[in-house]
């Protein structure tokens, strides 16, 4: 007999690995969705392969889902997940039901405004920091006016995180290399749900994720605004039970969708 759960792939941001980012999430969501967190392909060894681009984490979402038997499945992204996610949506749209997009770290380089251009020449800055200097500065950039920075854990930082000065630049080159196929992502016409928190730098949501153009691209697109969150706080991890909610709307939504 099929399987007839909600199939999933979770792709997570440029920072935290993704069964690490998406632990409570998954449990939330419960026995009968099928969700399966995807590490980046930029992380799979402890520097960006070689070649690295988009185009890699596109070949490497369809790779995992063929190889986990998901004909078409929901994706979610956040971050530079959603970025990723956004570019597999744009190659292999027959392949989805539904779309999330948590607040993406990129969504095209067109038609940007002088605020936003402005955002990204920051970013820019940031991004040629020396290594040790990267992940500091990158954290201050959207962390809302009166709180602290993200807290690394207690003890010696993690193995993984050696890779990630290096990761998110090589994601602030892609971004600058991809061009997104707007008119394919236009002919999308499953739900697009994009959540992003109230308590984000909105220059950053507007310059990043742009929901406003993406709402004039998809024919079907939602925004659920997750109110104390904000992009280093995201809600599959400090809501995951709300969030799950609002996921399984979405899926509920697509599964009567023609």
């Amino acid at each position: 007999m099929a399987d007839e759960r909600f199939q999933v792939i979770l792709l997570p941001g440029g920072v935290m690995p993704a069964a690490l980012a998406y632990h409570d999430l998954v449990r939330a969501l419960g026995s009968d969705v099928d969700a399966r967190p995807k590490e980046l392909e930029l992380y799979a060894d402890s520097e960006p392969p070689a070649g690295w681009g988009l185009e890699t984490e596109v070949e490497g979402i369809r790779r995992f889902a063929d190889e986990a038997g998901f004909g078409r499945f929901h994706l979610v992204g956040y971050s530079g997940g959603g970025a990723c996610a956004l570019a597999f949506c744009a190659a292999h749209p027959d392949r989805l039901l539904s779309l999330a997009l948590n607040e993406p770290a990129w969504a095209s380089n067109e038609d940007r405004s002088a605020e936003e251009r402005a955002y990204w020449r920051s970013m820019a800055e940031i991004m040629s920091l020396p290594p040790e200097e990267v992940m500091a500065a990158f954290f201050s950039s959207d962390v809302p006016e009166g709180s602290p920075p993200p807290a690394p854990p207690p003890g010696p930082p993690p193995p993984w995180m050696a890779s990630r000065p290096a990761g998110l630049k090589a994601f602030h080159a892609a971004f600058k290399a991809y061009r997104l196929d707007m008119e394919r992502l236009h002919q999308f016409n499953r739900p697009v749900l994009f959540t992003l928190g109230g308590r984000s730098d909105p220059v950053e949501v507007r310059a990043e994720g742009r929901p406003d153009l993406l709402a004039r691209i998809f024919p079907d697109f939602s925004i659920d605004t997750f109110e104390e969150r904000h992009h280093f706080d995201p809600p599959h991890r400090a809501e995951p039970e709300r969030y799950a909610e609002s996921l399984r709307a979405l899926w509920e939504r697509a599964a009567v969708k023609p």
